[in-house]
């Protein structure tokens, strides 16, 4: 059964692609092509699940991102 995660990407002063999955405390993962980040990131969600094992009933669902100008 294959799950879908959403992944967060932003890109650092350095020139890194950042990766993270909300719905996983402590996921995230970088790298230089973005080709790059999607495989590290899958390897990152399967470690994740492993170790804390399935989500459950509180699982998070992704709604959007909004940017605000202040």
């Amino acid at each position: 059964m294959n799950r879908e995660f959403t992944v967060v990407i932003e890109k650092d002063e350095e020139g890194y692609f950042v990766g993270t999955v909300p719905q996983l405390k402590g996921c995230h993962t970088q790298a230089k092509s973005l080709d790059e980040l999607m495989n590290r990131i899958k390897e990152a969600v399967l470690l994740c699940l492993e170790v804390e094992g399935e989500l459950g009933e509180d699982e998070l669902q992704f709604v959007g991102v909004q940017r605000i100008a202040v």
